[in-house]
């Protein structure tokens, strides 16, 4: 507000001039009604919003996003998709979005046998999670999403924890994030 900071440490504030970038996939608007994001906050960074589909929601982009990002990665190498491996890309429901997208294309270029021709084989895509058992989620039952994220999550949680013998910190590095995040994400999901 005032553009000014105070580094750790510092005795005086420095002038800066910046714009912050955000992203998030959850509604601000109504963490705010809820009291669980500050509003203050979030008319500072809501000064200009864009919603941006998931990728699965655009599946007709895919093939040029997926160009775009291969031939950042080939770089002066240069890459192609098979036909095939395009249509398996636009198959895929990408619940890591954009990221998972590049993800997946990185560690094609990496182990495919010809850099230059990506196969579906080259892509290693996660098989759809199998329809067998209780565990099999009917399409009503990923709805209302966030309750469906939250089963997943805790889901998640509790194997890393029985995996790990329930060393809450292993756990948390086993899942990829600090053991606070585990702390908070235990807590909200009311695992003791």
């Amino acid at each position: 507000q005032e553009k000014r900071v105070r580094k750790v440490g510092a005795t005086q504030e420095e002038p800066v001039d910046v714009r912050i970038i955000s992203a998030t996939h959850q509604r601000l608007d109504a963490l705010v009604e809820a009291g669980k994001f500050r509003q203050d906050l979030y008319y500072r960074l809501n000064v200009i919003q864009l919603a941006m589909p998931s990728l699965r929601e655009m599946a007709e982009d895919i093939p040029e996003i997926a160009r775009a990002i291969l031939r950042r990665l080939a770089g002066s190498e240069g890459a192609d998709f098979e036909a095939p491996a395009i249509e398996a890309l636009q198959r895929y429901a990408f619940p890591g979005n954009v990221r998972e997208l590049e993800n997946v294309l990185e560690r094609a270029l990496a182990l495919a046998a010809n850099p230059q021709i990506i196969t579906v084989e080259d892509l290693h895509l996660a098989p759809a999670p199998s329809e067998s058992g209780a565990e099999a989620l009917t399409p009503s039952s990923k709805w209302p999403l966030q309750e469906y994220l939250d089963r997943v999550e805790k889901e998640a949680i509790l194997e890393a924890l029985e995996k790990t013998r329930y060393n809450r910190t292993a756990a948390a590095k086993l899942l990829g994030i600090t053991f606070r995040a585990m702390r908070y994400r235990m807590e909200r999901l009311g695992i003791n």
